[in-house]
């Protein structure tokens, strides 16, 4: 069960790399179309996925709610194709989303700005100062995604395996290391181990979406851990009711064995103004 992550900047040419290093090893490439055709399953509709995918939160109450909901269902939805293995996730934070598995091939396509912005602009038919100020916010978009949810810097060499850079290599060429990489020994021998870690974050991800899908339950402040099946539950809750609540939901969530319990209570204080 190899699993490949990309993250590219937009100019790139990511996606042909993408597509056909997918072909050429047989893999399932998730990307935004293939999350689109099972989106369905997941409760999740095209303008929800719109709202949410790889965007950095709305900061508006009731809809930052439903932005975070749908991000669960599409990591769900991610880590469900990771599961299966034989799969290339093509951006949605995936190498951050998976960051504990030690057998993923971590992929960063890059170019220098001008240059992205001249092939945007060439690609989409644009005017060279539109196509400048999409690169640069879909730049600014991607990284603040990135450190909303993941609290980690997009840019940032040390946490990919593999740079590839198109203003110097070719689509071709970026592909057969691709192709080589996730051969390589070292992640080959992690397959099994990082099956169960995948399992795990399935039982986390099920708990935290059944928490904040749940009226009255806060699930904002639950922490969710999950370790060969055994889920601790840790964070607050404001009163008995939710956390009996939280406790029935957990335990509706497929294949948990054990769920050690370490929310406390804190009440809502009461306010004079």
């Amino acid at each position: 069960m190899s699993i490949i992550t990309i993250s590219r900047e937009m100019g790139t040419g990511g996606i042909p790399i993408a597509h056909k290093a997918a072909e050429k090893l047989g893999y399932t490439l998730l990307d935004g179309e293939t999350i689109e055709k099972a989106a369905k399953k997941y409760g999740l509709t095209p303008e929800s996925i719109k709202k949410a995918d790889e965007k950095p939160p709305p900061f508006e109450a009731k809809l930052d709610k439903q932005v975070e909901f749908d991000l669960l269902q599409i990591e769900l939805l991610v880590l469900d194709f990771a599961l299966k293995g034989n799969v290339i996730i093509y951006g949605r934070g995936g190498q951050y989303l998976l960051e504990g598995l030690r057998n993923v091939l971590r992929v960063r396509i890059i170019a220098p700005f001008e240059e992205r912005v001249e092939r945007w602009a060439e690609r989409e038919w644009l005017d060279p100062d539109l196509a400048r100020t999409m690169v640069r916010k879909s730049d600014q978009q991607r990284a603040g995604f990135i450190k909303y949810y993941f609290d980690r810097e997009w840019d940032n060499p040390l946490d990919y395996d593999l740079l590839i850079n198109t203003s110097r290599i070719t689509v071709e060429t970026g592909v057969e290391w691709i192709c080589q990489g996730v051969k390589d020994k070292n992640l080959l021998n992690l397959k099994e181990k990082s099956k169960a870690l995948i399992a795990d974050l399935i039982i986390q991800k099920k708990v935290e979406i059944n928490s904040l899908s749940q009226p009255g339950v806060d699930g904002h402040h639950l922490e969710v851990t999950s370790k060969n099946g055994i889920v601790t539950l840790g964070g607050h809750v404001h009163s008995e009711e939710e956390h009996a609540k939280v406790l029935e939901l957990t335990e509706k969530v497929p294949g948990i064995k054990k769920i050690i319990d370490k929310v406390q209570l804190k009440p809502y204080r009461n306010s004079p103004f």
